[in-house]
């Protein structure tokens, strides 16, 4: 493989800015694809892949380069330098790059392999709380998992198609597609594609939507004309999905706190089809207390450290912070005893987290059956996704149905 330099640069650019300025990912990636119209669809593999790799391995990286942060431009060139080197591939002449022995920076990296923390490319803390958490044997299994980059995985929406057709329809647009075992609505990419450009997304036939997420809406047990409430929708992957599911049918509240995200739920049900959803943005606790005892199925896709969601967010373990696990906690268990009073006696309630700790799963789930509002719920099943023993995303999720009165 031969480096291209305008393509190398879009790369260091993009890990300065995620590095150094804070810069999500995800967004950095997207503004390096828009710098030059001319590249093909393998120079932009190559950018997007490439940062996402360096940012995944970054601490393994930095320590095999002999770098801290904050990264300055040589810095960043020592661990692309590195990347190059394990990757095979052969470094150029140019005065960028330093000269690069090659036979220490492997050994290095067979010395520090037989380290969890930098074999995994993970902070010391979390490392810790995975290990207190989950044990060795799990943890050590779980963490390598969600060092994968994640396949990109389809949901039919059903509203407007089948799985077999929008299979057949892909395959007219030269994409190629698999069924997922035990996943009725699922479809995966045999090779990574843009699939946003195509026809069938443009007219609504399917959503990205990872095989675990879309396990949430189905533990719901959402039927067409009952009232649903999903209380922290954001863009709304799992509101589209229930939408589905109840056929367009009844009605689905969709609630956050973020005006701008129901915006996006919103153009998105549009291009969907679906019609049974009504947007609320939660601005006072007074939208809450309109639904007491209304629901007959209450989501709760609550906010969480989204530990089992690194794959394909690889950046957030250098974002997320101890202190933040610890007030992600209280609002979860905060969010439970609020949003569980929408609920209706003889309704049921979804609790659901894209995390692997039980701190922020069951735990969560025991402590709320324990208090004077929880005790009016009875828990009814739960499943733990890990990424290990699945291939997807980490994911928990818990129904609880309320007694009857």
């Amino acid at each position: 493989m031969r480096l291209h330099r305008n393509l190398t640069y879009a790369v260091i650019d993009s890990l300065r800015d995620i590095f150094n300025e804070g810069a999500y990912a995800g967004k950095a990636v997207e503004k390096a694809l828009k710098r030059d119209k001319r590249w093909g669809s393998r120079d932009r593999k190559f950018v997007a892949e490439t940062i996402y790799e360096i940012v995944r391995w970054k601490r393994l990286y930095a320590e095999i380069a002999e770098v801290k942060e904050p990264f300055d431009r040589p810095n960043l060139w020592r661990m692309f330098s590195v990347w190059c080197v394990l990757k095979g591939i052969k470094l150029p002449d140019w005065n960028q790059i330093e000269p690069t022995p090659n036979r220490r920076i492997k050994g290095k990296f067979d010395e520090l392999s037989k380290i969890r923390k930098f074999r995994e490319s993970i902070p010391d803390w979390i490392d810790t709380i995975g290990l207190e958490e989950l044990g060795e044997k799990i943890w050590t299994k779980e963490i390598a998992a969600l060092n994968l980059q994640a396949e990109v995985i389809l949901r039919t929406n059903t509203l407007k198609t089948t799985r077999e057709n929008l299979q057949k329809e892909l395959a007219k647009e030269s994409i190629e597609t698999e069924f997922v075992k035990n996943h009725d609505d699922a479809l995966k990419l045999v090779e990574r594609a843009n699939v946003f450009r195509t026809e069938v997304f443009k007219k609504g036939f399917f959503e990205v939507q990872d095989a675990s997420s879309q396990l949430v809406a189905d533990y719901l047990e959402v039927k067409p004309g009952m009232k649903v409430v999903d209380t922290c929708a954001g863009a709304g992957g799992k509101t589209l999905h229930l939408a589905s599911l109840m056929e367009n049918k009844g009605q689905i509240i969709a609630m956050d706190i973020y005006e701008s995200k129901l915006k996006k739920l919103k153009v998105r049900a549009r291009r969907n089809g679906a019609h049974n959803i009504d947007l609320k943005v939660i601005d006072s606790t007074k939208v809450i207390k309109k639904l007491h005892d209304k629901a007959d199925r209450v989501l709760i896709d609550a906010p969480c450290s989204g530990l089992g969601v690194l794959r394909r967010n690889p950046d957030s373990k250098w974002k997320l912070q101890p202190e933040f696990l610890d007030n992600i906690r209280k609002t979860q268990q905060e969010i439970l005893q609020q949003y569980s009073k929408m609920v209706k006696p003889g309704g049921k309630l979804v609790y659901a987290t894209c995390s692997v700790l039980p701190s922020e799963n069951q735990l969560q789930v025991d402590n709320f059956l324990t208090t004077e509002f929880g005790k009016n719920f009875t828990f009814v099943a739960d499943k733990k996704v890990l990424a290990h023993t699945s291939g997807y995303d980490g994911f928990y999720m818990a129904l609880l149905e309320r007694k009857q009165k």
